[in-house]
């Protein structure tokens, strides 16, 4: 980063999936403007991991969840409230999927999973921290989507089709929210470098087809996405709600 400031300073942050990936980056950029952040991740050892490489402190908070199952969800948020006393920003950054040669002939198993994985938790998280911030009329949530929510892409089906939901959820929110002066967007980045995407990425083949869509030339990496969620989380986004922004080279735009 730069070194800007986003006027975060004291705020509290969930960040879902906050233990890999874009969720990592996005926490350990939300402490460096000196808010509170909580992560979460299904996986202890990664939450550890984690930890010590955002160096621990009082400013952090590391808890297990299941982003679909709404006790989970219930406790992550309370337990958010009792360590930090508030909630302002919330960053529905938790994303799976499993690769679909066909959505015509996929398992409903596989469809579920994705579904719940992608969207559920999405809304859980999502109900969850607005009747919290309705309290005190203010707050942020913002969602990552896909290129694939607005893209038909190989082997992306179903998770398109949840993160286009998670599109459409993020324009209700934004419409149902905006008298309590909370604003709710997304963005939505195309290929990112992440362990996430290796499958993509890794494979020399199949990178070069994909950067070759790219206008910009080349795929994100996760600190391409991080200055438009801290905009997105802070007070300079006041008048912006509703929206999904493309962060992806201008992959959407041919």
């Amino acid at each position: 980063m730069n070194g800007m400031s986003y006027g975060l300073e004291g705020k509290v942050v969930v960040v879902t999936g906050g233990s890999r990936g874009i969720g990592l980056e996005l926490a350990r950029n939300f402490l460096g403007q000196g808010a509170r952040v909580v992560i979460c991740g299904r996986k202890q050892e990664n939450l550890a991991t984690a930890v010590e490489t955002l160096g621990g402190g009082e400013r952090l908070l590391a808890l297990p969840a299941h982003v679909a199952r709404e006790g989970d969800v219930e406790t992550l948020f309370e337990t958010a409230v009792d360590r930090f006393g508030s909630l302002d920003v919330l960053i529905n950054n938790v994303g799976m999927n499993l690769l679909t040669a066909s959505v015509t002939d996929a398992d409903l198993a596989v469809w579920n999973k994705i579904i719940e994985g992608n969207l559920t938790g999405a809304f859980l998280c999502a109900r969850k921290a607005a009747r919290i911030m309705r309290e005190k009329k203010r707050g942020k949530i913002v969602g990552i989507s896909s290129l694939a929510g607005a893209k038909a892409s190989p082997g992306m089906g179903i998770y398109g089709i949840a993160k286009a939901g998670l599109e459409m959820l993020t324009q209700v929110l934004a419409a149902e929210l905006a008298p309590f002066n909370i604003q709710v967007n997304a963005i939505a980045p195309g290929v990112v470098r992440t362990d996430f995407s290796k499958p993509f990425w890794s494979t020399p083949a199949i990178c070069e087809q994909i950067v070759k869509a790219i206008p910009a030339g080349r795929i994100a990496e996760t600190a391409d996405l991080v200055p438009i969620v801290l905009l997105l989380a802070s007070g300079y986004s006041d008048y912006i709600t509703g929206q999904t922004i493309m962060v992806d080279g201008g992959a959407s735009a041919i």
